[in-house]
């Protein structure tokens, strides 16, 4: 037994209550377990109950053993001074202070329950309920979906709102910050992120009108720009870097792009000379964002085709066979659900217009899902994954409660648990 399991049992009431009488013999009835504290003083607030005739509101404390009383120090606290009754596993010892109520559950709990948890604690499988999901209804899993979305979307609002001081509240900024981040895939996202950092929206669009210009920026910042090259497309970027680098006073970053085990069609270079060219098409483009109506206009802005060099090159080290650098469906869908979707939702959240939250959220049930190794566990399991809406909801399921074993948190865990009661 561990103090959270007593808690769970305690706030959803998985005992026994039948004669349900305290240690010293009384009568008990709740009529209201309390609403769980999070913080600190008692674990459940504003309980109401019935000791034979007497019904009493007030606070909640439970442990597993009674002694942990003592041992935590809350004797004389006056955070539990509307204490009416301590709940424990197993009362090994003298009253919390004198005259308090105290009720064990060690014989009140079903075995199964307890049994089951200790199979989700210890089991070794990635999704510790994998065998057992099945059992649980489909709308259980749509409501949970549902809030484990929106769970998501707010932890990444947390995040937009560090940008924002960073930017001084300048919103295109960081849509430029995070676009490019995602821009450069899991391999080179903090490259790219340090590189959209070190130029502002300000200086791109002093130079949107001249892509070669671009693209030295954004070359010559995420530093391949630094080796003496042969031919003369790549020299006339660095000629033109080292002048614009020199005229803005820029500090380039030194977070090292990477090609290896990449496929060429991803290399920075590639990624990079598609990212120059959505600035030079797109002037306030959070602002055209906000004002997008359907998950197909965002689509239609994030396809760009790289400019004629690259439709020779992959990188400045050697020529190849002609190929169109345009950027990829996958990669477009990945960038709005990652990038789009969350800033227009933390716009949303943070402003308190729910309209870009749910603008944020249709887009997501608009477009597939995402294909990775995550969501490919859910799909082994039995679990839909039609959805980005799907997707993100597995994906934040496995990274926030799977790995961390809060199956006590997580209403599939829940709904299992209970079932064994």
């Amino acid at each position: 037994m561990t103090e959270k399991l007593l808690q769970f049992i305690w706030g959803f009431q998985y005992y026994n209550k039948i004669e349900l009488l305290l240690d010293s013999g009384e009568r008990l009835h709740i009529f209201f377990p309390g609403r769980h504290n999070h913080h600190q003083g008692p674990d459940f607030l504003e309980a109401k109950i019935k000791i034979e005739e007497t019904t009493l509101v007030g606070n909640i404390e439970l442990h597993v053993h009674a002694t942990d009383w003592f041992k935590h120090a809350h004797a004389g606290d006056a955070n539990y001074a509307s204490l009416i009754l301590h709940v424990v596993w197993e009362n090994d010892g003298p009253p919390a202070f004198e005259n308090c109520p105290t009720l064990s559950l060690n014989n009140r709990v079903p075995k199964l329950l307890l049994d089951q948890y200790q199979n989700l604690m210890q089991s070794p499988l990635n999704l510790p309920c994998e065998k057992l999901i099945s059992q649980v209804s489909d709308i259980v899993w749509t409501s949970w979906k549902q809030r484990l979305l929106v769970e998501r979307l707010q932890r990444k609002s947390a995040v937009v709102e560090q940008y924002l001081q960073k930017a001084n509240q300048h919103w295109e900024e960081i849509c430029w910050w995070m676009i490019a981040k995602n821009f450069g895939a899991k391999v080179n996202a903090d490259a790219f992120e340090a590189m959209a950092q070190s130029i502002s929206v300000k200086t791109l669009a002093k130079h949107k009108n001249q892509i070669h210009q671009l693209e030295a920026l954004l070359l010559g910042q995420a530093g391949l720009l630094e080796v003496e090259f042969t031919e003369d497309y790549p020299k006339m970027l660095r000629k033109e870097y080292v002048f614009l680098k020199n005229k803005y006073h820029l500090e380039r970053s030194h977070i090292p792009v990477h090609f290896l085990r990449m496929r060429p069609s991803n290399f920075p270079t590639i990624r990079l000379a598609q990212l120059a060219i959505l600035v030079k098409q797109s002037s306030h483009l959070f602002s055209k964002i906000k004002e997008m109506q359907s998950v197909h206009e965002a689509k239609e802005t994030l396809a760009v085709t790289a400019n004629d060099f690259w439709s020779y090159h992959y990188s400045f080290a050697e020529a190849s066979s002609f190929k169109e650098k345009k950027m990829g469906m996958q990669m477009i869908e990945n960038i709005i659900i990652n990038s789009l979707a969350p800033l227009l939702f933390a716009y949303g959240y943070l402003r308190k217009e729910p309209i870009y939250q749910e603008k944020a959220l249709k887009w997501l049930e608009d477009l597939p899902s995402e294909k990775n190794t995550i969501t490919r566990l859910w799909e082994n399991a039995g679990v839909e994954n039609k959805r980005a809406f799907d997707s993100q909801s597995l994906i934040e399921l496995k990274t926030q409660y799977c790995d961390n074993k809060r199956c006590l948190e997580c209403a599939i865990g829940n709904a299992l648990l209970k079932g064994r009661l």
